[in-house]
């Protein structure tokens, strides 16, 4: 990620949950996160978790996750609006909570982030149909663009669901090597090394990369925010079209 950002210097990094493993009192944060990733905070470079099911629920607490002490939060920046889920436990107070969040949001682009994945081809675990039948009714009708989660740890981006496009980033720190098994739903998928997402929004398009940790791009493409009538016929929505790179 340091040497990514020499030649492309983002400023933004968004955490799919299970963040860190093992221990998690305060000196395995600065040994297993601040440590590592040094280089980028003393940058200027911001993280935004979200909680998966190996991480401790006062993680909301710690500093450089940004979290401010919520399990579930919203911040812009510039054009987009980001939305970060615990999939955890997802309580009634949630969905309400995110239901009138999107609701409520003017930017452009609409991009949920979360730690169990509503669409996935992995083996280990695979989709979550559970949240997808509690989650995809309130994405669609709020128009959400994009959506990211991890928790199988390969990558899988998925071909649009009902004009939602979704991945699966789940391999940065620990691989399942063969665990994919892919259909007609995956678009592309990587599961031979550790990798993460580059991703840069510009006016109506989001450009992406998956990278691996040998620096080889195992996918890209663009995804273009296309309006679409609404189901009360009057607000647009925004119907993603892939183009591979």
């Amino acid at each position: 990620m340091e040497k990514v950002r020499t030649a492309f210097p983002f400023e933004l990094v968004i955490m799919l949950g299970d963040n860190v493993y093992g221990g998690q009192e305060a000196a395995d944060l600065v040994k297993k996160f601040q440590q590592p990733y040094s280089p980028l905070l003393a940058a200027g470079v911001t993280f935004h978790a979200s909680l998966g099911n190996h991480d401790q629920p006062n993680n909301v607490s710690y500093k450089p996750f940004n979290m401010n002490g919520a399990r579930y939060y919203s911040f812009a920046r510039k054009n987009v609006r980001f939305f970060a889920l615990d999939t955890t436990q997802m309580d009634a107070k949630q969905v309400a909570w995110i239901d009138a969040a999107l609701q409520d949001a003017k930017e452009d682009w609409k991009v949920c982030y979360f730690h169990h994945p509503l669409y996935s081809n992995a083996r280990r675990h695979g989709s979550s149909v559970d949240l997808r039948v509690i989650l995809e009714p309130i994405f669609v009708k709020h128009a959400v663009n994009i959506v990211f989660s991890g928790h199988d740890h390969v990558y899988e981006r998925l071909k649009p669901q009902k004009g939602i496009s979704y991945f699966v980033s789940g391999a940065a720190g620990q691989l399942r090597r063969g665990n994919m098994r892919p259909t007609e739903q995956t678009a592309a998928a990587f599961d031979q090394d550790q990798s993460f997402m580059v991703v840069e929004i510009l006016r109506d398009e989001m450009h992406f990369r998956a990278i691996s940790r040998a620096g080889k791009t195992v996918d890209a493409g663009v995804i273009h925010r296309q309006a679409r009538i609404g189901s009360a016929g009057q607000a647009p929505e925004n119907l993603p079209a892939l183009a591979r790179r």
